[in-house]
């Protein structure tokens, strides 16, 4: 069935178009008897407003935009389940894009939320991103860019929310130190990630107070993929140096790497303990049950979906860093 649009409507009953759309958005200089007769005639004739088109007349699209590096673990769902707790009670809409960790399609993804008119844009960077220059001319367009987890450099101004990586990993070290290990190997993440850096340094700080930091144990994969932690274990058994444990960037490295030792006949704890950062479904549903950072990853798109509003409400306002806590849950895989 054809929608009803105003100019149906103005057809039907034949007024101005000026004078429906007045009706319908109760303009108080319009005479009651007009205003009963456009309302009758929108639900005799199935009327639906445009809420994008009426939001756009008045200077809003109420739509954010959401950028993530990929759907396939549970970490950007809960993340837009904060960022939904806060939008939509107000009437926003969320547009999710997906870059597939290329920087190439997260640019595509941005400028096609900025041809949208979007309000607003919430983004977690793609692993080896180079669109510092499209962020700051997008905000410079008056559209606000915060930034969640995975963050620019301190050269951006904008807002950000992250969790402390240098201190929980350092935790995580502390951990499986106080568990027995020595030989703790650290599979990163990409280097152009701040938290990747963030991470590997609260790795190395805490086994070099130990006297225990040995470089060969840094193993560096392509991606964060479960293939990459795989491949990362592979290389770490090549290199015959030994090792008794093995912390991740991320719960899909670590997970990559456990199935390739548990093939190898490896037993994990016993012989190698695995930790990971992350903290989603993944590092339960896995056999042994996968220790892990929780990032408080609901709370972070609330938190980002907080600031997106600061920003929108009061396009001076001043960029913001809020940094949350995260917490360790010790499971089998280091017990």
């Amino acid at each position: 069935m054809k929608r009803i649009t105003i100019k149906d409507l103005a057809k039907y009953l034949l007024l101005s178009t000026s004078t429906i759309s007045r009706a319908l958005v109760n303009d108080k200089n319009i005479h009651p008897d007009t205003k009963k007769k456009v309302l009758e005639a929108a639900g005799k004739l199935g009327y639906k407003p445009n809420p994008t088109a009426l939001n756009l007349k008045y200077g809003q699209s109420k739509n954010i935009g959401l950028v993530v590096p990929e759907m396939i673990t549970p970490f950007a769902s809960k993340v837009l389940r904060g960022i939904q707790n806060i939008l939509y009670p107000l009437g926003y809409r969320v547009i999710i894009t997906e870059s597939d960790e290329n920087p190439l399609i997260e640019r595509k993804n941005l400028q096609l939320l900025e041809e949208f008119n979007v309000d607003g844009i919430l983004i977690n960077l793609s692993h080896e991103t180079h669109n510092e220059d499209l962020y700051q001319q997008i905000m410079d367009r008056g559209i606000p860019l915060v930034f969640f987890d995975r963050i620019p450099g301190k050269s951006l101004d904008a807002s950000r929310v992250v969790v402390n990586d240098h201190i929980k990993a350092s935790l995580m070290i502390e951990h499986l130190i106080d568990t027995g290990r020595k030989r703790i190997a650290h599979i990163m993440g990409p280097s152009s990630i701040r938290n990747s850096a963030e991470r590997a340094a609260g790795y190395q700080r805490i086994l070099t107070k130990h006297g225990l930091f040995d470089p060969e144990l840094m193993i560096q994969p392509e991606g964060i993929t479960f293939e990459d932690g795989r491949n990362a274990a592979i290389q770490l058994l090549n290199k015959k140096i030994g090792f008794d444990s093995i912390f991740a960037f991320t719960d899909t490295l670590a997970i990559g790497a456990m199935n390739y030792l548990l093939e190898q006949n490896i037993k994990i704890p016993d012989e190698v303990a695995i930790a990971g950062f992350s903290g989603t479904e993944l590092a339960t549903i896995v056999h042994p049950q996968l220790t892990s950072v929780a990032q408080p990853l609901v709370q972070m798109g609330e938190a980002a979906a907080g600031l997106i509003l600061e920003k929108i409400k009061d396009s001076e306002a001043l960029s913001r860093t809020i940094v949350l806590d995260a917490e360790l849950i010790y499971r089998a895989s280091t017990r």
